[in-house]
């Protein structure tokens, strides 16, 4: 799966690369990193839009910034002297870096948890009255707390494994262990700085707890073989936040399709490249269904059994 996605990704780029020189619409579009879910967003995004607009009428200039913030920077001030018609962010960085470089150039937020946390604004309610909407990754909170609790009756400590860099990592880890407590659940924060010291954060998580939880984390999630290294050979469940992970790490997650999530933010970027949508008043948008979706070879490993609603995820 991961290696076909790769494929029809580089495909796609190739194919808005070399057809668009004299394209109507010009878009940038900043990756914060490579990984499965981030991925999926952009694709998503590139036919959507294609499809609204036609090929012929719109190129995409998508770059990677590697998981660097700085890199973020760099590529958004690029774009912004290229003037682009619309700056897409995808991925939390990505999206602080545009809306600090241009309140001109309109931004779309894809794979963004919490825009409100993203960019610092109190009592946010969907809209954010600047140059700035997109499309939000969340799945409901109190029932990936719920999951974990039903999945793992016998559990009393859940570990909360998350990048402190990440401001909507934070937000959702916060959230999230009120729930578990509720559930009489005990939370345990696992804060790790970057990716150097990751490994270490996870193998303490897996000696100290019963379930180790992760939320849309993109340094987890890009370096998610390290966390299945640590965690299958100890037994140790690993609930996560994304597909994406779970494919890699994870025994369950309540997700998403990030293909379906980038398909929305281009069909929205297409309204307002055409003037249709004034990306200021442009609520922000939602995944329109969250599925339970399980890894068969790390359950089966476990000896985890899971519910009928469950579906099983495409490993490759």
């Amino acid at each position: 799966m991961k290696k076909l996605l790769s494929i029809l990704l580089a495909a796609a780029l190739l194919l808005t690369g070399t057809a668009l020189a004299e394209a109507q619409y010009h878009v940038g579009l900043c990756q914060l990193v490579t990984h499965g879910a981030l991925d999926e967003s952009t694709l998503g995004f590139i036919h959507a839009l294609e499809d609204e607009l036609g090929r012929g009428n719109v190129s995409i200039d998508v770059k990677y910034a590697i998981g660097d913030p700085n890199t973020c920077t760099a590529i958004i001030t690029d774009f912004v002297a290229n003037e682009v018609d619309l700056i897409v962010a995808n991925g939390t960085a990505a999206l602080q870096a545009a809306a600090a470089a241009t309140g001109d150039i309109p931004i779309l937020g894809t794979s963004i948890t919490e825009y409100g946390v993203a960019l610092d604004m109190d009592d946010f309610s969907r809209t954010t009255g600047v140059n700035v909407s997109g499309t939000c990754d969340l799945a409901p909170l109190d029932k990936q707390a719920q999951m974990i609790a039903d999945l793992f009756p016998e559990a009393k400590t859940v570990a909360l494994l998350y990048c402190s860099a990440e401001p909507n990592s934070q937000y959702q880890v916060d959230v999230v262990s009120g729930h578990l407590t509720q559930l009489g659940l005990t939370p345990i924060p696992y804060p790790f700085a970057d990716s150097n010291d990751m490994a270490i954060i996870a193998q303490a998580a897996c000696d100290e707890c019963d379930v180790i939880y992760t939320p849309t984390d993109n340094t987890v999630a890009a370096n998610a073989g390290i966390l299945d290294n640590i965690c299958q050979p100890a037994q140790r469940p690993v609930i996560t936040g994304d597909t994406g992970t779970c494919r890699i790490a994870g025994a369950a997650v309540l997700g998403i399709s990030y293909y379906d999530l980038g398909a929305i933010t281009g069909r929205m970027a297409a309204k307002v490249l055409t003037g249709e949508s004034d990306i200021s008043t442009m609520p922000i948008a939602f995944a329109e269904r969250v599925t339970y979706y399980y890894n068969p070879v790390i359950c089966e490993a476990l000896g985890l059994d899971v519910p009928d609603e469950y579906i099983a995820l495409r490993l490759e």
